[in-house]
């Protein structure tokens, strides 16, 4: 399947649900052709499980859904291992993050224990079970929700855990127009149930990896390092964008120009993603951590300002 028909598809089968949201699509479409992880940050009740969910669905591979709850332990995601009477030995019993496409619904109401049994997932693809290495599935795509910090009952998300995410993107109400045709495409049920894959995972899989070929100028490899390197000088952040960072933000710029039918990445391309990419990685001087989201996504807008664009 050529690149330009999978994007297409994708993205109409995920439109048909999630309503008036075309940013937001592009942008988890961005993140699942880079190979990497998504988190869904806003209030409840916007259509951040929807999009997943969604997502998911339209992709031919196994889908796990996982509801975060202060209960919830390491073990319920990995996997435990039983002991099978019959043969007298311990068979493992894999977990949920066995599985291509995981929704992680809302990750910031379990405890740091088990939010951090994710870590190596997420980073390595792999998990370690009564001193084994456990390769996970290809393609492997974590995608998790949160609600704002703000809320009672959450748990912030640790730095080294956020910097795992390729990116955050919130998703917002809608209009009023959009709300309406919401309400109406409702009549008859849920649609999502509806939902059909249009993608296989191993189209997926040669599409994640026609990413990688697309063509960056050195140029524009210096303008994302000039972008990272702002943020470490910043006299309003405490801690600056990582090299995983600057990865994120090269990776992601690849994945953009491709689903816009460009085998080059343009400065635009940077300039769009600086926000989604960076500002979840940053550690604002000022603000609560509730408000630091916003005053990061201020920063990055400045720093974009400041920067000079190759031409």
């Amino acid at each position: 399947m050529q690149p330009g028909e999978m994007v297409s598809r994708l993205h109409h089968n995920i439109a048909s649900v999630l309503l008036g949201q075309p940013d937001a699509i592009e942008l988890a479409l961005v993140a699942l052709f880079a190979d990497g992880h998504l988190l869904i940050e806003d209030v409840p009740g916007i259509g951040k499980t929807l999009l997943a969910r969604a997502l998911a669905k339209s992709i031919d591979c196994a889908f796990h859904r996982i509801q975060f709850t202060p209960d919830l332990l390491p073990s319920d995601l990995i996997g435990i291992s039983v002991f099978h009477q019959p043969s007298g030995e311990f068979v493992f019993k894999p977990g949920p993050l066995f599985a291509s496409i995981i929704l992680a619904d809302e990750i910031n109401r379990a405890t740091p224990r088990t939010q951090s049994a994710l870590l190596e997932a997420m980073s390595d693809r792999q998990v370690s079970v009564d001193g084994e290495t456990r390769t996970l599935a290809s393609p492997f795509m974590v995608i998790a929700t949160q609600n704002p910090y703000e809320f009672e009952g959450t748990f912030p998300l640790p730095e080294n855990q956020l910097d795992r995410f390729l990116m955050r993107l919130r998703i917002g109400y809608p209009d009023r127009q959009t709300e309406k045709e919401i309400l109406n495409q409702h009549r008859n049920g849920e649609p999502i149930d509806r939902l059909e894959a249009v993608v296989c995972a191993d189209d997926l899989k040669a599409l994640q990896s026609r990413v990688k070929t697309i063509h960056v100028d050195e140029r524009i490899n210096e303008y994302v390092l000039d972008l990272v390197e702002a943020t470490r000088r910043h006299e309003g952040l405490y801690l600056g964008v990582s090299t995983r960072g600057a990865l994120a933000l090269f990776r992601a710029a690849q994945a953009l120009a491709l689903i816009r039918g460009r085998d080059y990445v343009i400065p635009d391309d940077v300039k769009r993603l600086a926000k989604p990419v960076l500002s979840h990685r940053l550690l604002p001087r000022q603000g609560r951590r509730g408000g630091q989201g916003n005053l990061a996504e201020l920063i990055v807008d400045q720093i974009l300002e400041q920067t000079t664009v190759p031409i």
